[in-house]
């Protein structure tokens, strides 16, 4: 009898602790619904973000000839040739941080324009994490290497015609 009389009193709190919880889900709903607003998300997709969607570990990748992927392997590929002028798009594939500055390692000082964060403006000026891209133009003509800023032992090169 005393077992009972436990269990009664215990489905009896649990009940109440229930009832408690699933009010306070319709008193939220109702005031939403009293201020006449209710939140409006809007999402604007293509055919490329459709795709992404059904696999978010992988970031889309632009359908460009003039991209760098960058993973823990380096980049791919990662000699690139370019007309001068034209955009390159390095983008972080997988979960570590890059940051895909000019060479030379610490100074990015080989690609001739001035005013980066550190030397040259060819640098992200930071890490970039899954997902993330940096793009740069390149207007000089030559053979320009790069590497990570923070594995400087992964290095590129882009040759601009």
């Amino acid at each position: 009898m005393k077992k009972n009389l436990q269990l009664i009193l215990f489905l009896g709190v649990a009940l109440f602790i229930l009832s408690a919880c699933t009010q306070q889900v319709s008193e939220t709903t109702t005031e939403e619904t009293d201020t006449g607003t209710e939140p409006t998300i809007t999402v604007e997709s293509s055919e490329e973000e459709t795709s992404r969607e059904t696999d978010d570990t992988t970031p889309s990748v632009p359908e460009e000839d003039n991209v760098i992927q960058i993973t823990s392997s380096g980049f791919s590929p990662s000699i690139l040739t370019v007309s001068a002028g034209t955009t390159v798009t390095f983008i972080i594939m997988d979960e570590g941080t890059y940051w895909p500055a000019s060479a030379s390692h610490p100074s990015h000082t080989v690609y001739p324009t001035t005013g980066g964060c550190i030397g040259s403006t060819f640098d992200a000026c930071k890490g970039l994490a899954q997902g993330e891209s940096f793009d740069f133009t390149f207007n000089e003509a030559g053979e320009w290497k790069y590497h990570d800023h923070l594995n400087p032992g992964r290095t590129g090169t882009i040759i601009v015609e």
